[in-house]
């Protein structure tokens, strides 16, 4: 997948990169990046000679019939892992025991704390769970990286790329080892996780806001509902007029 696509990536945008050498040349670490566009996980993995792995929903890799097969072999080739949101606490017991396994392989495990894709090119609130229950309980440095202008490249809904030039900031490795072994303090969990935010603020240079990406996408998809019956509403209002 590095060949084929990683190459044709970086034949085609040109992504530009800072801090390649923050990245260890072997052994473990948790890369943890801003969320602007679907083209995230392919970027940052097109620069790097390592591989990083992420983590994608399991139908990805469920889905039957030759599109699902072709489907579940691009992400294994990219290097996704399959996650089950079953269960009582989903998505986020099934992420963190993923993360230990990867890190405990000593390769490098990618995640967005954000937990979703930015809705407005702005920063939000990193969520406290995967990311610093990862790292505390596996003692591995987190890196922090920026994406930049991938959201400009394809938008949400797009499916056909705008050609341009992304970049790629990343910062110094950072060292939890002094909270090792208190994943279980949520107080910790939340110091850990704005830590990492403020180092991935201060690479993007994005606008920073203090609560989760899913709440504000909740935010503005009910500011548009309410757009949509106001305008409803007054087009119902001008015909009872005209009449």
């Amino acid at each position: 997948m590095k060949f084929s696509i990683g190459g044709s990536l970086k034949l085609a945008f040109r992504p530009w990169v800072e801090g390649l050498e923050n990245i260890p040349a072997e052994g473990p670490a948790i890369l943890a990046s801003n969320h602007l566009s679907f083209s995230d996980s392919f970027f940052l993995p097109a620069v790097l000679d390592r591989k990083v792995t992420f983590i994608a929903k399991a139908e990805y890799f469920t889905s039957p019939g030759v599109k699902g097969k072709l489907t579940a072999a691009f992400f294994k080739g990219v290097g996704q892992l399959p996650v089950d949101r079953s269960g009582a606490r989903g998505a986020g017991e099934a992420a963190i025991k993923s993360g230990i396994d990867v890190i405990e392989r000593g390769e490098l495990f990618g995640i967005y704390p954000e937990g979703t894709r930015s809705p407005d090119g702005r920063l939000y609130r990193g969520k406290p769970g995967g990311l610093a229950r990862v790292a505390l309980a596996t003692g591995a440095p987190v890196i922090p990286v920026a994406m930049i202008d991938t959201e400009k490249i394809q938008p949400p809904g797009k499916v056909v790329p705008k050609l341009m030039r992304p970049g790629i900031r990343i910062g110094k490795p950072l060292d939890f080892s002094r909270y090792h072994g208190m994943d279980g303090d949520r107080f910790i969990l939340r110091s850990v996780t704005d830590e990492v935010m403020y180092e991935i603020m201060k690479l993007s240079g994005q606008e920073y806001v203090d609560i989760y990406a899913t709440a504000a996408k909740r935010q503005i998809a009910d500011a548009e509902k309410a757009e949509k019956a106001e305008k409803t509403a007054q087009a119902d209002k001008a015909a009872d007029t005209g009449k």
